[in-house]
């Protein structure tokens, strides 16, 4: 049985060319709720013998780890699930002699997906739904304001 993953159409500029304020619609993902590790913990727990304890204590413990790993600069594997690894962005120089870490702006964490991962999203449907927020600049624009 495929999931269903909601998303609702909205306007945008294209922000190359915002000066001719033409729109195109595109979907965007809404969000059904949150899982946090509370939940996480409950569902494994009813999947297997492990207590609900112990398996936080296991999610707790893989926080602090991916942390320290992402830290140290380390690819972190999540097994077929996906990895994660920072990224870094910033300013140029002109030469490698004149570079230094003042010009990193940006650090990001990258997930990659694994085979279950990617075999998950490959297999979805999909359900159109009206769009759940709304920026005030976008409801002002349709009022004609």
């Amino acid at each position: 049985m495929k999931k269903t993953v909601t998303y609702s159409v909205v306007g945008r500029v294209n922000p190359a060319d915002r000066e001719s304020g033409e729109m195109k619609y595109y979907a965007q993902s809404q969000a059904r709720g949150e899982m946090g590790i509370r939940e996480i913990s409950e569902r494994i727990h009813q999947m297997c013998t492990v207590t609900r304890a112990d398996v936080m204590a296991v999610l707790t413990g893989l926080e602090e780890i991916v942390s320290e790993g992402l830290q140290g600069g380390e690819i972190v594997r999540l097994g077929e699930l996906g990895s994660l690894q920072l990224s870094v962005s910033g300013e140029g120089a002109a030469s490698e002699e004149l570079y230094d870490d003042s010009l990193i702006d940006k650090v990001r964490v990258l997930f990659r997906p694994g085979t279950v991962m990617q075999e998950a999203i490959n297999n979805l449907a999909f359900e159109k739904v009206p769009v759940k927020y709304v920026k005030k600049e976008e409801s002002d624009e349709e009022l004609g304001a």
